[in-house]
């Protein structure tokens, strides 16, 4: 369906041939959508011709594809991939498959696990009955299925493909659904019809996000016995933005839904990324107040977009938008990141799968030996893969090796890559992986390093006109942000969370943390208690790597502007990762800009050296590369260089599974504690770690968790056994005595209601028992309006009798608050 068209309405459920709306197959309805991929927060600080920049991966480079190369002596054939868990990739053609030659992870189909495999439906018959069932198509015994049936089989199979590409199982509940409870019993005859509905509801929003997706919309085309289904699956799916999230305006006209206490639970998150901003602005429909503290003077964390112009007279106007962090939105089926794309209109480039490879020298790589050796690079991958098999069924613990050891002792034990230049490029594969993991491959884990190859998101990967940060400025608006809040430390008990930045305290109900991995392994902010042993084992065991650019704005586009990628080799295997590869943003950041990419141990000692000295670096490889070309490689009007590694508030670039951890740590790092410190962000989600998309998924994951923790609550403190109360004895005018029976806790909400003073957004409580102009008075400071039904936030804080009316002879709140300050 295009974009912006409007769903096909649904035919009556009575009419006599029924048939439910026709979604749009997955290749059609995702094919509008991006997806996103590296990763979320990060800056870091930079001098001179160097800024710091957000780390994030920035996706991979697609090449062409390769002839199969002869296999290795006693190698087995390869198997075609069997994924073992829901993924978008379950339906890619042969043309897709040769084009991910470049792109992050492997590239060769022996790495998926087979375990636990997943099939849809394998007869249309079955499919045909189902939908039978569900609309109400009348169906004959012992007859062979009509055409209408069969349609409505194939419109189940589109359905249930779409919502596989949005992160669901095919054939059964999900893990939220089950812990939701959205069904009384697991299992039978309504477990199906269940899934036919919630995937039908998940088409339906696809088919055209700009428009709110109603339950009665579903219910048009279902038979009205199956209204609670309905009702069940449009609820749980709309609370874990699966439908009706983003940006679109109908989308954000929405009516907040009514909180699941009053007064609303208060909710801080620690982090503005997507991670953060995702779940503020779920939380806000759902009903909550929140505030974000972010210890930047901006959004976006590891996503940031910094616009670059020339100063040089004679190029005034050279300017051009550079994302410094997370930059290529990949696989665009299923992905949210799509889904928003398409509802504020931002165009997507698709990267050109043409990724040339250049000698030290300057000269192209042979093209039958780049395919002789990508073949050998797979196949070592895949004697990997057989290693860890053996070994997990033969050692009854298991045993964790580094992946770089196994590869090159099968590289040595086959001979691979024996002549200097296969050797070379061999190294630009390994220094591809290790871009990919953002880690040395010394240091991943042999046995889980691809645990997330499974759910790996299919379809093109893109990049976004103008930066990603367009997303940020977008999800960012509205939403009551503290910047320049270091935090230092998280309180949490049972009346709630407490927030110390090192500027001041907030106070709330729960806390969201979604600050990166790095930062919780430095141990920057103290947590009160402690978090529990098995989250800390978590935080060490999980590795947090690192990755870095070099950004020029160069006066002209010397490099062929027709290319999106393109690579070089490097003589020393040490330095296989120094500006491997370039990315080419002529295309989309409005100017001619060139990014060049260093990764594994090359990233490390990137930080180490001056950003002139690393920009001569790179202007020296793109010499090599082009002088011999005739092409003169001219020096950049502006660079910047990042430096994620000594970034205080990332002290990396993204997550990756090290030696002895496993996808289980990603679930403990997620989990709450005591259902008042929640975690979000790249590191806890263990299907889409490492990019932008899992990003915002873990903060709208973490929204749900939240409001299902304050229905809990609530739910004890409506218990009459549960409640906390006291008894008041008051005696009236006549002299009877009459028992007051109240809650314990002070609502500030009612005392505030008759101030002794107000004046814009303040309001001020002064001590009852003197008039003193230096006795305490409580003033309360109102912040921001009621968006999305988050209600006014409001800070307190103790001031001085005297100094309420010099406040109050000020005109303007922010005049108010700068005098405050």
């Amino acid at each position: 369906m295009e974009e912006g068209s409007e769903a096909q309405p649904p035919h009556p459920p009575n009419a006599e041939a029924v048939e439910r709306p026709s979604p749009v197959p997955m290749d059609q309805d995702e094919g509008q959508e991006a997806a996103a991929e590296p990763m979320e927060d990060g800056e870091a600080a930079a001098g001179d011709a160097s800024e710091a920049a957000d780390p994030m991966e920035d996706g991979e480079a697609a090449g062409d594809s390769t002839p199969a190369a002869e296999p290795m002596e006693d190698d087995a054939p390869t198997s075609s991939p069997t994924p073992s868990a829901p993924s978008a990739t379950a339906a890619v053609d042969d043309s897709t498959i040769a084009r991910k030659r470049r792109r992050r992870k492997k590239q060769f189909p022996g790495m998926i696990p087979t375990a636990g495999v997943r099939v849809l439906r394998g007869s249309s018959s079955s499919s045909a009955h189902n939908a039978a069932h569900l609309t109400g198509v009348p169906r004959r015994r012992g007859r062979p299925p009509t055409s209408s049936s069969l349609r409505l089989a194939r419109e189940l199979d589109s359905e249930a493909l779409i919502a596989l590409a949005a992160g669901f199982p095919a054939d059964s509940l999900s893990e939220d659904e089950i812990a939701a409870a959205v069904l009384p019993r697991i299992g039978g005859t309504e477990q199906a019809n269940y899934l036919v509905v919630r995937n039908h509801i998940v088409a339906l929003w696809r088919s055209n996000p700009l428009s709110p997706v109603a339950a009665n919309a579903a219910l048009a085309s279902i038979r009205s016995e199956h209204a609670p289904l309905v009702a069940a699956a449009h609820s749980f799916l709309s609370e874990h933005a699966y439908i009706n999230f983003g940006l679109a305006p109908a989308v954000l006209s929405l009516p907040p839904r009514p909180p699941p206490s009053f007064p609303p639970p208060s909710v801080l998150i620690v982090g503005a990324g997507f991670a953060g901003l995702g779940a503020a602005r779920h939380l806000m429909a759902l009903g909550f107040k929140v505030a974000v503290i972010e210890g930047r003077l901006r959004p976006g964390g590891r996503v940031f977009t910094k616009t670059m112009r020339s100063s040089a007279a004679e190029y005034p106007d050279t300017v051009a938008a550079a994302d410094l962090g997370g930059s290529v939105l990949t696989g665009i089926n299923g992905n949210p990141l799509g889904v928003i794309a398409r509802q504020l209109g931002f165009p997507l480039h698709k990267v050109r799968d043409k990724c040339p490879l250049y000698l030290p020298d300057g000269r192209p790589v042979n093209p039958d030996m780049d395919a002789r050796v990508e073949a050998a690079f797979n196949q070592l991958l895949d004697k990997v893969c057989q290693l860890r098999q053996v070994i997990a069924d033969g050692v009854p613990h298991g045993v964790d090796l580094s992946l770089g050891m196994a590869l090159e002792a099968f590289r040595a034990a086959h001979g691979v890559a024996a002549e200097h230049e296969e050797r070379m490029l061999l190294d630009w594969h390994l220094a591809n992986l290790e871009y990919a993991n953002a880690a040395p491959l010394a240091d991943l884990s042999m046995a889980f390093w691809d645990q997330d190859d499974p759910y790996e998101m299919g379809g093109d990967h893109c990049f976004i006109p103008g930066g990603n940060s367009q997303f940020i400025r977008a999800l960012a608006d509205g939403i009551p942000i503290f910047y320049g809040q270091n935090v230092r430390r998280i309180q949490y008990g049972r009346d709630g969370v407490m927030v110390h930045t090192d500027k001041q305290s907030f106070r709330g109900d729960m806390v969201l943390c979604t600050v990166p991995l790095g930062v919780l392994k430095k141990g920057d902010i103290k947590f009160v208690p402690e978090l529990p042993a098995q989250k800390k084992e978590a935080i060490q065991r999980l590795g947090f790597g690192l990755l870095n650019k070099v950004v020029m704005l160069f006066p002209y586009d010397f490099w062929d502007g027709r290319i999106d990628t393109f690579g070089h080799l490097t003589e020393d295997s040490c330095q296989r990762g120094e500006f491997f590869l370039f990315y080419s943003y002529s295309s989309v950041s409005g100017g001619p800009l060139l990014i060049a990419l260093v990764a594994g141990e090359s990233a490390v000692k990137f930080e180490q050296a001056s950003p002139m000295e690393n920009v001569e670096k790179v202007l020296e490889t793109l010499r090599k590369i082009f002088s011999p070309k005739g092409i003169e490689v001219p020096n950049p009007l502006q660079a910047i260089c990042t430096r994620w590694g000594t970034d205080k508030f990332t002290y990396g670039s993204y997550s990756y599974v090290a030696i002895g951890a496993s996808g289980d740590d990603y679930d403990i790092l997620a989990e709450s504690v005591h259902d008042r410190v929640f975690f979000a962000g790249e590191a806890t989600n263990r299907r889409y770690p490492a990019t932008m998309h899992g990003a915002l998924l873990s903060g709208y994951r973490e929204a749900a968790n939240i409001l299902r923790a304050a229905r809990r609550r609530a739910k004890k403190v409506d218990s009459p056994e549960k409640m906390d109360i006291n008894v008041e004895v008051k005696v009236d005018v006549n002299g009877e005595v009459k028992d007051n029976v109240k809650d314990s806790n002070i609502d500030l909400d009612d005392l505030f209601r008759s101030p002794d003073a107000a004046f814009g957004g303040f309001s001020v409580l002064h001590d009852p028992a003197t008039s003193e102009p230096d006795s305490v008075s409580l003033l309360r400071v109102g912040i921001g309006a009621r968006k999305l039904g988050s209600g006014s936030l409001f800070l307190y804080g103790l001031i001085m009798r005297k100094n309420v009316a010099v406040l109050a002879a000020i005109e303007g709140d922010e005049q108010r608050l700068s005098t405050m300050y």
